[in-house]
């Protein structure tokens, strides 16, 4: 694939990996891939080759969901974002093939691992965005997308609601490690930390400058 155009944004939960995706397409007449683009795919993905990615789709209880142990849970949410790489890089595919799409930048909300982003991409073509890892833990359920709010009242609705909510923030601390940000933070990418008093158009603005992008 010929990925000149291609912008990767990697990091931590709060970081502001979705809005600066939204907000670079936005201003460079680009097409954004948002979190968890690879679900477009999802209702045709076989559960035998993509075991981990149809857990979900394929789940009668999702009380079953947030029973898990962390150790199961981030068994498989490692499993998952291998397979996710996968269905991304199929889905950049299809549309780099489309000729209304050769002279578009595409920014790209991804699960690629930092080793393959080496393999495919450059240091100008992907960007770290990272916050406080306790802001990923402490703050989980203050967001009020369905899908976090489902898996709360999942746990109101344990026979100990508190046992539930601890054993999800145990998840959320293994998920959100000092390793893993230091993972990212030495990546050998251009870094953005969170800072509660940029604004979007100044950090955006950041974006352009490390990642080199000009009209």
């Amino acid at each position: 694939m010929d990925l000149k155009n291609v912008y990767f944004v990697i990091g931590t939960s709060y970081a502001g990996k979705s809005t600066i995706v939204k907000n670079l397409a936005k201003k460079h007449n680009g097409l954004a891939l948002e979190e968890n683009y690879h679900d477009e795919k999802l209702p045709e993905l076989d559960s035998k080759e993509f075991p981990n990615l149809t857990y979900t789709r394929d789940l009668k209880d999702w009380h079953e969901f947030i029973r898990r142990t962390p150790d199961e849970y981030v068994t498989w949410i490692n499993n998952v974002k291998k397979e996710c790489e996968i269905v991304e890089l199929q889905i950049l595919e299809e549309l780099l093939s489309k000729a209304e799409n050769q002279d578009k930048k595409i920014f790209v909300d991804t699960n690629i691992s930092i080793e393959t982003l080496h393999k495919i991409s450059d240091a100008d073509h992907v960007l770290v965005m990272l916050s406080d890892p306790q802001i990923s833990i402490h703050r989980f359920f203050d967001r009020p997308d369905p899908e976090k709010q489902f898996l709360y009242q999942l746990m109101l609705e344990e026979p100990d609601p508190q046992a539930a909510l601890d054993n999800y923030r145990e998840i959320l601390t293994r998920i959100c490690s000092k390793e893993e940000y230091e993972m990212l933070e030495n990546s050998g990418f251009k870094v953005i930390y969170r800072d509660e008093d940029r604004t979007q158009e100044e950090t955006v603005r950041l974006a352009e400058e490390l990642l080199k992008i000009t009209d």
